[in-house]
């Protein structure tokens, strides 16, 4: 045999064997990466449905138990619609303390940054992701994603009381300079609150939402994992960093708090 078809036949066969061990790799677990369940996931669920954090509600109800192949799950889970003044659509299934955490953000900085820019308030949200048995970015090896433990959200559009929709994929890079600017404040605070947030410019899988989860172990010395990492004079003032004031070239409208409408 000619040293051609030698070679030819050689690359064939590795390619098949490679093949073969992707589809037992992803059989072995249900097609998701094998993983441990971290003892922490299901204390911080126990310990947050302990608090009274997170109440029962029209918008907020138990889903039973969610268990999946490998790893994934949620000890808790919850079927989120709403919290406070803000609709989650389409409906979320999420853990409690991913619940207790979204209804701080979108209460506090998302909304303050709403009025600040727009004078009113957001009303709605559209998520494109919430549990999902799946590896990181969809990979059938490595470490489990955090939305197979209901632990994060991928938020893709605000929505305010006008009906006026703001995407990421659009008003980050494109929007106005008002919507830039709520767009990246609204993302400082997630950064805040969450332990890990990406945003466009992380990487090619978040040029259209922002993920955030609460991975305990992105917590180093105080700091969470957030990309791309907020700079002072970017996302926040320097002379105001307990309440952002957007640095976009227009007069921010002074927040006065939610209205009553």
């Amino acid at each position: 045999m000619v040293p051609a078809m030698v070679g030819a036949r050689f690359a064939y066969l590795a390619a098949l064997l490679a093949a073969v061990l992707f589809l037992l790799e992803g059989c072995a677990s249900g097609g998701v990466p094998s993983e441990e369940r971290a003892a922490w996931r299901d204390k911080a669920e126990a310990a947050c449905m302990a608090s009274g954090r997170v109440r029962a509600s029209p918008y907020i109800q138990s889903a039973g138990t969610v268990n999946g192949p490998s790893a994934c799950g949620i000890l808790a889970p919850l079927k989120v619609s709403g919290v406070g003044r803000v609709r989650i659509t389409p409906v979320a299934t999420i853990d409690c303390p991913l619940t207790a955490s979204l209804t701080r953000w979108l209460n506090g900085p998302v909304q303050k940054a709403a009025y600040r820019q727009f004078g009113k308030p957001v009303v709605e949200i559209k998520q494109i992701a919430s549990y999902g048995c799946r590896g990181r970015n969809g990979r059938h090896s490595g470490p489990l994603s955090e939305h197979a433990y209901g632990n994060a959200l991928d938020v893709a559009a605000f929505v305010l009381s006008d009906g006026t929709e703001i995407t990421v994929v659009k008003g980050w890079w494109r929007g106005t300079a008002r919507e830039r600017a709520f767009l990246k404040e609204a993302f400082a605070g997630a950064c805040d609150e969450f332990y890990t947030v990406l945003g466009p410019g992380a990487d090619r899988y978040h040029y259209n939402h922002f993920h955030v989860d609460l991975l305990i172990t992105n917590v180093s010395h105080g700091r969470h994992f957030c990309q791309p990492r907020p700079r002072r004079g970017l996302f926040t003032a320097a002379t105001d960093a307990a309440d952002p004031v957007s640095t976009a070239s227009v007069k921010p409208i002074p927040f006065l708090g939610p209205s009553g409408d």
